[in-house]
């Protein structure tokens, strides 16, 4: 009986919600009101509005309560956002191009089909890569601060393959892997597909409460962490040294895991030691070359502990057999020539000029970034609700992301994450205008 009447309040509620006849930004009964109103136990009034959460019909927010969400935004923002329109300016997504790539591509592929190599692209590659490419990958990566033998490199479809290889190789369903609150929406992605349970580490100004994650894995058994130390995604932050070897002192304390991504660590210039420095026995360093050479490349990495590559390989085998030939000869011949160098570098100098540019046009808002990065972070007004604001910059043709593709806790906080390398700079400060007039009705 009580779950008829729960899946009925489940149902009468949703179909009120798309209907219109509770109207986004209505504020549902509290927990305790709806239990009494229907004769339910408090856990079944709560069961009552996490499937309504789950079916993204409302939002609890701590201290304020359960609202109806806006309904009429396109399902899939954060990393199911649908193909943008025509005319519509995507603060989504990042994938940041420099002039003049088209035609390094173009020498690129001359240089490939001149090669006396190029008959060994068209059979299987080795499942972690050629060797001498790993190699070429671990030079790179010297001026990241890491070290590691080019047979503890897989090369690997991407970053976010990197992330799925670990995570299948590393966890089994029902583990439990803890990450930032907010964080990476591939990562959330992932761990929901392979039925991990993520559990949220709070946050600080500076990084990750590590006072919280040690208590965690003290009433928990954490396997794993992942993080992203070095200009996280989406609040900026690059954790400061001594957090580092916090992190790593928990982790061998609890013996976790480490998952370090680092897509976006190329931005920051001279940041301290990559985690998989201090702690090489248990850390996973995964990045890619999506946002300093190209997305379509569709190339990336994991740095291993050596006793573990042999399993990363079985999931990289289980996955995709291995990474495209004639990409990773590509990106590797760029690496060994020192374009991937030179690209980072005006990367760098673009990011910093876009936030230059967000800086002055968004003066007066509360934004969250780091002067280096591609992306910024707004949070709103107490009483403003980013699914409605979301909403009234697409009417203004800017597509952004609210905070809910990124947050996994229960309780989402209204703001908006902009990513600002998609974009021409005129398109960029076009857009960041309208953020300014429309976020600024709400202050």
């Amino acid at each position: 009986m009580a779950r008829s009447r729960y899946k009925s309040l489940v149902d009468t509620f949703a179909a009120d919600i798309r209907a219109g006849r509770l109207p986004p930004g209505a504020r549902l009964p509290t927990h305790r009101q709806l239990a009494a109103t229907n004769g339910l136990a408090l856990v079944t009034a709560s069961r009552v509005y996490a499937e309504l959460e789950a079916m993204g019909l409302v939002s609890g927010e701590t201290g304020r309560g359960t609202f109806v969400r806006e309904t009429s935004l396109p399902p899939g923002q954060g990393i199911d956002q649908p193909d943008i329109a025509a005319g519509v300016i995507d603060l989504n997504f990042n994938y940041p191009a420099m002039p003049g790539q088209a035609d390094l591509l173009r020498s690129a592929l001359r240089q490939l089909a001149l090669s006396g190599d190029l008959e060994a692209h068209l059979r299987y590659q080795p499942h972690a890569g050629r060797l001498h490419e790993r190699a070429s990958i671990a030079r790179h990566l010297i001026h990241r601060g890491v070290t590691v033998d080019p047979e503890q490199i897989l090369i690997v479809s991407g970053a976010q393959h990197g992330l799925a290889v670990s995570l299948m190789a590393l966890l089994k369903p029902g583990d439990v892997i803890a990450a930032d609150a907010l964080t990476y929406p591939g990562f959330k992605v992932l761990a929901k597909t392979l039925h991990l349970e993520v559990v949220p580490i709070p946050a600080t100004a500076q990084g990750p409460d590590l006072d919280a994650l040690a208590s965690l894995c003290r009433r928990r058994s954490v396997r794993a962490v992942y993080t992203m130390p070095t200009l996280h995604n989406p609040l900026g932050w690059v954790l400061p040294a001594d957090q580092r070897e916090r992190l790593v002192a928990i982790a061998r304390a609890h013996d976790l895991m480490i998952i370090e991504d680092a897509a976006y660590a190329f931005l920051a210039q001279d940041p301290p030691p990559p985690i998989i420095e201090l702690a090489p026995e248990r850390t996973y360093y995964v990045s890619g070359f999506s946002k300093n050479i190209a997305t379509g490349l569709r190339v990336g990495f994991v740095a291993a502990p050596a006793h573990r590559v042999d399993a990363l390989k079985r999931t990289v085998k289980a996955t995709t057999w291995n990474t495209s030939g004639v990409m990773t000869a590509i990106t590797c011949a760029w690496l060994d020539d020192g374009t991937v160098d030179a690209l980072e570098t005006q990367k760098r100098a673009d990011a910093q000029a876009r936030q230059a540019l967000a800086d002055t046009l968004l003066s007066g808002l509360p934004v969250v970034r780091h002067p280096s990065s591609y992306f910024l972070w707004l949070p709103l007004a107490e009483d403003a609700r980013a699914d409605q604001i979301a909403l009234e910059l697409m009417r203004e043709h800017v597509s952004v992301s609210t905070a809910e593709p990124f947050s996994i806790s229960v309780h989402v906080p209204h703001a908006l994450r902009l990513a600002l390398g998609s974009v021409s700079m005129d398109a960029l400060g076009e857009a960041l205008g309208t953020v300014k007039r429309v976020v600024g009705a709400y202050i």
